[in-house]
C-alpha cells in the first residue's frame, strides 16, 4: 500500500513538473509573439520597404479573393446559380 502511495505521489509531482515548465514555455512564446507585435516585425521574415510594401499587396489580393469566395458561397446557400 505505502508502494502505490508512493509511485502515486512521484506521478503526480512529475505531471506538475511538465504542466508548469509547459506553461511557463507557453508564456514565454506569448511574449516572445507579443513583443514582436508592438515592433511590428516577424522573426521567421524580416521586413523591409519593398517586402513590406509588396506583403501588403498580397494581403489586399487575398482579402479581395477571400470576399469573392463569401459571396460564391453565399449564392450557392441562397440557390442562386453563378
Amino acid at each position: 500500500m505505502t508502494e502505490q502511495i508512493i509511485v502515486s505521489t512521484a506521478m503526480l509531482f512529475s505531471v506538475a513538473i511538465i504542466a508548469f515548465v509547459g506553461l511557463k514555455g507557453w508564456q514565454g512564446w506569448l511574449s516572445l509573439k507579443e513583443r514582436e507585435l508592438e515592433r511590428g516585425i516577424s522573426i521567421s521574415r524580416p521586413a523591409s520597404d519593398a517586402e513590406s510594401g509588396s506583403a501588403m499587396g498580397a494581403a489586399r489580393i487575398e482579402l479581395s479573393d477571400l470576399k469573392e469566395r463569401i459571396r460564391k458561397l453565399e449564392a450557392i446557400a441562397s440557390g442562386v446559380d453563378l
